[in-house]
């Protein structure tokens, strides 16, 4: 049977006016849960000195009627979205890459929803067109995660705002700062050398556009200072294995290089290349020592020795801070609590100056995991 323009458009209407069914709603859980309204949003609300027997049988009902919270009307009760902005530069990179995980992470797990602005270097207001477009969205707080200097920064916001690290030039009502010792683990790095017995450290730094490339250009220099070594010139590198192999062609040139601290593991990936090519053997002739511990430098040869940032704990306790602030906007900003330096130790420093004319040391295997030895 053939149908006509008329019939289809008919047939729609008439669909169009039938009843539509209705969404479950709060009362609809309470009723099959047995339990009050007030039980259920109890419950929704992760609110404490609910019996877990009760809150099971409420979860149980919600997931059988296909129930869902009706986020913009608990919004528009109690004026919050439970919603966190991030900025977050948009790179592939370990190192921010495994911080906006760790970010997503802590935020779900506290039950608040992600809403992520990506940023990228070399785009002219950048980071302010992101808070800006994330406030629109009605967030509750926002972290910057890894920012790069865009110059003065002058937010007029009403809500809180967590960046990692020392961020020069920004301006907020309400600002907390995680990573205030980042210079630190830079800092540990470059003495773990010196204790070694090196005479100096040279750096790859990373870009300095970079917040966090100037804090560990700024750990390296404290490290040298407090050591009474003169500090020498450092490459600056862009956080590639490439940039990694060109410094080390650079330091090439230098027979005095005994040891190197590379700002990422990436550059020391590239470095390593770069020396081991030119019979400059790592640790035999020169030590070095990279940052962030990428899932493959334990397998490196030799193995590498690193700085292990814990970003899921460093994005917890920022989150925990955030939260606090948010929950309470009439109290002091509460500090986040910093990470212990772990400098996870393998093959790839030696003892000056065995490192330098002696033969190989005999360093003994050198498996990943928990036989890594770390301070």
């Amino acid at each position: 049977m053939e149908c006509t323009v008329a019939d289809l458009v008919e047939r729609g209407v008439a669909e169009d006016r039938a009843p539509r069914r209705r969404p479950p709603g709060s009362i609809d859980v309470a009723r099959l849960a047995g339990v009050s309204q007030k039980t259920v949003s109890r419950v929704f609300n992760d609110e404490p000195h609910v019996k877990d027997e009760l809150r099971q049988r409420v979860l149980r009902a919600a997931r059988e009627l296909g129930y869902r919270r009706n986020n913009a009307a608990r919004a528009l009760i109690s004026g919050r979205t439970r919603t966190i902005g991030v900025v977050a530069l948009g790179s592939a990179l370990y190192g921010p890459a495994s911080l906006l995980v760790g970010i997503e992470r802590a935020v779900r797990s506290a039950g608040y929803a992600l809403s992520v602005a990506n940023t990228f270097e070399g785009d002219p207001g950048g980071v302010s067109g992101a808070v800006e477009a994330l406030l629109q969205q009605g967030v509750d707080g926002i972290v910057l995660a890894e920012p790069i200097d865009e110059g003065r920064l002058q937010f007029d916001v009403d809500v809180p705002l967590v960046v990692f690290g020392r961020m020069s030039g920004l301006s907020a009502p309400r600002v907390i700062v995680a990573g205030m010792s980042a210079d630190a683990p830079a800092y540990a790095a470059t003495r773990h050398l010196l204790d070694l017995g090196h005479p100096t450290v040279h750096h790859v730094a990373g870009p300095q556009r970079w917040f966090s490339a100037r804090e560990r250009l700024f750990g390296w220099r404290r490290a040298l200072a407090d050591a009474g070594v003169v500090e020498v010139p450092y490459l600056e590198g862009d956080w590639s294995a490439a940039s990694g192999y060109a410094a080390g062609q650079q330091l090439l040139t230098d027979p005095t290089v005994t040891a190197v601290f590379a700002a990422n593991d990436d550059m020391a990936l590239g470095l390593i290349r770069a020396l081991i090519e030119q019979g400059r053997p790592v640790p035999d002739r020169i030590s070095v020592v990279g940052f962030d511990d990428i899932p493959t430098a334990a397998y490196l040869n030799p193995p590498l020795t690193t700085v292990r940032q814990p970003f899921e704990l460093l994005a917890a306790s920022a989150l925990a801070a955030l939260l606090r602030a948010i929950d309470n906007p009439q109290e002091a900003l509460s500090p986040v609590s910093e990470p212990e330096v772990d400098l996870v130790l393998r093959s790839s420093t030696a003892r000056y100056p065995a490192s330098s004319s002696a033969p190989p040391a005999d360093l003994g295997p050198d498996p990943p995991g928990p036989s890594e030895s770390s301070m």
